[in-house]
């Protein structure tokens, strides 16, 4: 199903921005920014923007962060029409992360268009996550890709339940299989590399031609690989090349 068609099949906000975004920059690349400063932040973003659909922070690792200085990410993002997806991972009680995803110093709320969560505390996370929450996207996590992980296909399958239960918020699922079927839902998949790794701290990697054309993602999430390059323009124009012509080939299989 053509993108353009998806869009019309979720009542989502943000969904149907990240569908439109994916057709016309024919990009299906997520960069992960696991970046310590707001100055190599917007120095990585700037660099990786024209080719990616997404940009994922991890806001609490900043070690200066500075709000004035980190909304020029913002800037970026309207400028190269990407989004911005915060890797918070809630999992706490609806009350709690209501409060963490809008309140302290970070007020994820005001800035991220995508934030994540575990299903483990039920609807009530979803629940406490959408309170107040306007033009917001919500991706629950069903399956991870570190070695030995305790998610289960049960879990998994609770989850995509969750999900459909939702669609007015969630937008779709980190997952290393296409695990569901509904096309307004969109599949992201990190732990990707151009071809199979790990490292020592139990992460597997898997190839971008394994997750898009065998397992049929959406969305591959590339983090190491990109920051860590020597020319971080050059290797996300390569994965972005890679990976959007893999995901059309599978589209047209």
């Amino acid at each position: 199903m053509l993108l353009s068609d998806r869009k019309t099949q979720t009542s989502n906000v943000i969904a149907r921005k990240l569908f439109s975004i994916m057709e016309n920059k024919k990009t299906n690349l997520c960069a992960s920014a696991d970046l310590t400063t707001v100055d190599n932040l917007i120095t990585f973003a700037e660099k990786v923007a024209p080719y990616i659909c997404v940009l994922k922070t991890h806001i609490d690792i900043l070690t200066d962060f500075d709000k004035s200085k980190f909304l020029k990410l913002l800037e970026l993002a309207k400028k190269y029409d990407f989004l911005v997806f915060e890797d918070r991972k809630f999992a706490d009680i609806g009350n709690t992360v209501h409060m963490q995803y809008t309140k302290g110093v970070y007020e994820i709320s005001s800035w991220a268009d995508i934030i994540n969560a575990h299903a483990l505390p039920g609807k009530s996370i979803i629940d406490g996550l959408k309170k107040n929450s306007k033009d917001k996207g919500l991706i629950l996590l069903a399956e991870m890709s570190t070695k030995n992980n305790l998610f289960s296909e049960e879990y998994t399958k609770e989850v995509v339940k969750l999900g459909l239960e939702n669609s007015d918020f969630v937008i779709g699922f980190i997952c290393q299989n296409k695990i569901c079927t509904h096309p307004g839902f969109i599949h992201f998949t990190p732990g990707v590399k151009f071809t199979n790794a790990s490292d020592n701290l139990g992460q597997s990697y898997r190839s971008v031609s394994d997750v898009l054309l065998n397992n049929g993602s959406d969305i591959i999430i590339i983090g190491r690989d990109l920051y860590e390059s020597n020319d971080q323009k050059k290797q996300a124009r390569l994965y972005k090349e890679l990976a959007w012509d893999l995901y059309v080939r599978k589209q047209q299989s």
